[in-house]
């Protein structure tokens, strides 16, 4: 599958997740419009003090995290590749009155429509399987990171991508072995919505992962494993503490989730 092509798919797919995402109580746009934030605990003990920090937001969906770190007082910028989300974002960002930039284009071209260097680099939650290449992800938030800024990463554990959808047995390698095709039904915050639609996926190792940060100008800080997710978007799930969800037939027993803090180098060595 040459490059074109998966990124035509996943726009698409994107795109016509939007609505349904919009009106999904997974989201609460009303909730976020009186004032609750987006961001879950782990982000936000990683991320610090941000008044008067520069952020930018990678693949940040219709903008609800981005708004909310220009809520704690950062100058944020927000890209995604979904047209439609983007366009929403801009629209939540004047109904709220906080302002953020929002830019649309794939990850990969970044450096065509934005310039300048940030405080902090900021992706978090399903966000790395929609790239084939960590090698070009890496250099992208090396790219526009400060020396010595900081990287924030939160991601899905890659144990999770294993697993069939119900949980029930391992249905995919570890290890990237190419793209993944799949067709899905309705939506993670909407299962019950009007969709059907391919998309493309991979799935990245922990030692991936590392290894492409580590090769690009970034010194690993921390790196922690979460034994549950903040959010319910899984099939079989229970909430065992408020905000907590596990797959409930593998109690404690997986990696859900992990996160990377990250500094950029003053140069290479």
């Amino acid at each position: 599958m040459n490059s074109e092509n998966y990124i035509n798919i996943n726009k698409e797919s994107w795109n016509n997740r939007t609505d349904a995402h919009l009106k999904s109580e997974f989201y609460d746009v009303a909730g976020f419009l009186k004032g609750k934030s987006s961001l879950q605990s782990i982000e936000m003990s990683l991320l610090g003090d941000l008044k008067g920090k520069k952020i930018l937001h990678l693949q940040c969906h219709f903008g609800q995290d981005t708004l909310s770190l220009a809520r704690l007082g950062a100058t944020v910028t927000g890209v995604d590749l979904s047209d439609k989300a983007i366009d929403e974002a801009r629209k939540l960002s004047q109904k709220m009155g906080v302002h953020a930039d929002f830019i649309c284009c794939d990850l990969y071209d970044l450096p065509d429509h934005l310039s300048g260097q940030f405080d902090i680099v900021f992706t978090s939650y399903g966000v790395i399987g929609w790239l084939p290449d960590l090698d070009r992800w890496a250099k992208i938030i090396a790219h526009f990171l400060k020396p010595q800024g900081q990287f924030v990463f939160v991601e899905f554990h890659p144990v999770v991508w294993m697993f069939d959808e119900k949980f029930d047995k391992i249905g995919y390698r570890y290890f990237n072995s190419g793209a993944i095709i799949e067709t899905e039904n309705g939506t993670y915050a909407d299962r019950d919505a009007a969709i059907n639609q391919q998309y493309v996926m991979w799935n990245h190792s922990m030692s991936e992962v590392v290894n492409s940060l580590l090769k690009n100008q970034l010194e690993i800080k921390a790196l922690d494993e979460y034994d549950y997710s903040p959010y319910n978007c899984f099939e079989h799930t229970v909430e065992f503490s408020p905000g907590k969800y596990r797959i409930s037939h593998l109690d404690n027993k997986i990696p859900m989730v992990y996160s990377i803090v990250a500094h950029k180098k003053d140069s290479l060595v």
